[in-house]
This record gives C-alpha cells, structure tokens and sequence, in this order.
C-alpha cells in the first residue's frame, strides 16, 4: 500500500467519525454538561494511549515530565478547539457545528501557503471566496428561519473560535509530526485538556446511574476521540494538508444524511432545529468552495508533491 493510500484511508477514517461524532454530542447533552463530555472524551483518551505506552514503550512516557512547549501549544488549541465545537453543537445543532466548522479545513489550506509552501492558484482563490459567500448565505438565512436567534449567535461565535483554535493545532502538528512518535503527541494532546477541563467537570452527573445505552454513548464519544486524532496524526505524514482537508471536508454530508433519517422516523431521543430551505445552499456551496480552496481541483497543487 502506497503512502498516498495509507493517508487518504486514515484521513477517511476521520472523517466517517466526526460525522458521526456530531448528532452523539448532541444526544450525550441529554445526560451531561458540554464541559463534562469534553473533559471525559480527553480522559479515557489519554488513560487509554498512557496505558498502551506503559506496557509497548515505557520510556516513551517520559515525554511528560518535561512535555516540548510546541505539543503543550498544540494541546491547548486543541482543547479549546472541542470545548468550541460542542457548544456549538448544544446552541447550534449538529447541522450548523458542521457547516461552521468548515472553516478549520479552509484556514489550514490558506495556511499551507505560507507555511507549508503549498501551491496557490485561481481555482484555489476562488474556492476561498465561494466558501465566503456560501458561510453569509447560510448564516443569514438559517438566522431568518428559526426561533432561537441569540442562540445560534452564540453558537456561531463557540464554532468560530473552534475553527481558528483548530487550525493553529494542525499547523504546529504538522511541523512536529516527525519530531515526535504518534503515541507521544497523542499523550500530550490528551494529557493538557484533559487537566485543563478537570476543575469544570461535574462528576456527580457523569458517573450516576446510567442505562447500558447511555454508558456506551459515553464510550463511542471517548473512543472516537482516540480513533480520529490518532489517525490524523498518521494521515499527516503520508499526504499533504491540503488532501486531508478535503477529504474532512466532506463528512458533513454524512452528517445530513444521518441527520435526516433521524428527523424523518422522529426518534424520541433526539430533536434539533431543521436548517432553512437556503441555507442547505449555503451549506453546498461552502463545501464546494472548501474543496476547492484546499486544491482538489488544482494541478498545480496536485503536482506539489509526490507520494511513494
């Protein structure tokens, strides 16, 4: 299996988890606060890949004694980044946390230019000012159509801060990802937020007594943490940023599928808003813009770098 293979599956498997990652965050809200879920997906997170180094590589775990100051920014903005995507999936809805955090992907591509001498071209400008356009369309319409206004203010501005704290760590990731082993950088990146959330869990909700169902949404949620940036971490080294960003892009069309399915059979535990006719729209043109302004359709930017 070629490299280019090996990261666009990883970078698959990433984004078929945060589809689905989006409509469990909101069922979990049923049961736990936004700062609670966000602490616990970082802690068995972390207790999972602590408890794989100390049996596979115990010396490895040394890294957390004196952790480089590169992976401790990166786990900060990494953790401001979840705490920003769930409140944006408790005031917004999973639909809108989809579309919004979009512009994650498309400021890692705009930072690929400068940073990562990755190749610009028209299309690629273009597809920035179609993501533009398709992010006023939908934000104003969907504004216009449902009740709860402030919220979905609110909402919008937590998934903004998500995607700029998102795209800072996928920038200082990607320069220390052959600095450091996978394991490793997964250990920093779950250890800090994981301490930084800490003082705003509630305990007393988490660890009541929950049905079956509800502890293994707990998990999904922990273990899609786990599953996902780890396959990041991996995609990052086989292909260029601007592939896995497209790639990612994609998984809000998963998400509205699933999304619809669950509105139309009416299941009791699950509701959010509907988006507005316009808005489905704007959320098509913002994709279609994100994947041209990550190069997909860029010669140039294919050409920019071979994969064995």
């Amino acid at each position: 299996m070629t490299n280019n293979t090996k990261g666009i599956l990883l970078s698959l498997n990433t984004a078929i988890l945060w589809a689905t990652l989006a409509i469990a965050l909101k069922v979990a809200l049923n049961y736990i606060d936004s700062y609670t879920i966000v602490w616990w997906r970082f802690l068995v997170a972390f207790g999972s890949i602590a408890l794989f180094m100390a049996i596979k590589t115990p010396s490895s775990l040394k890294i957390l004694v004196k952790p480089p100051l590169s992976l401790v920014a990166a786990a900060i903005l990494l953790g401001f980044n979840f705490i920003g995507y769930q409140q944006g999936v408790n005031y917004g809805g999973p639909l809108v946390a989809q579309i919004i955090i979009q512009l994650g992907p498309v400021l890692l591509a705009f930072a690929g230019f400068f940073m990562f001498k990755e190749k610009a071209d028209t299309i690629r400008i273009a597809g920035f000012i179609l993501t533009a356009v398709g992010f006023v369309v939908f934000y104003y319409y969907q504004l216009d159509f449902i009740p709860g206004k402030e919220e979905l203010q609110t909402g919008f501005l937590w998934l903004l801060m998500g995607s700029v704290t998102w795209t800072g760590y996928a920038i200082i990731n990607k320069m220390v990802v052959n600095k450091y082993s996978t394991s490793e950088i997964s250990l920093m990146l779950y250890a800090i937020p994981m301490l930084m959330f800490l003082p705003f869990a509630d305990f007393s909700t988490l660890f009541q007594a929950h049905s079956i169902g509800v502890w293994f949404l707990f998990l999904f949620l922990a273990f899609n943490t786990l599953l996902a940036y780890g396959s990041l971490s991996l995609a990052l080294k086989y292909i260029d940023a601007n592939k896995i960003s497209v790639i990612i892009t994609l998984n809000p069309i998963i998400t509205v599928l699933l999304m619809e399915i669950l509105l139309w059979i009416n299941v009791s535990w699950f509701s959010t808003d509907a988006l507005a006719p316009m808005a489905y729209i704007g959320a098509l043109v913002v994709l279609i813009g994100a994947i041209m302004a990550v190069g997909v359709f860029s010669k140039k930017a294919n050409k920019g770098k071979a994969n064995p």
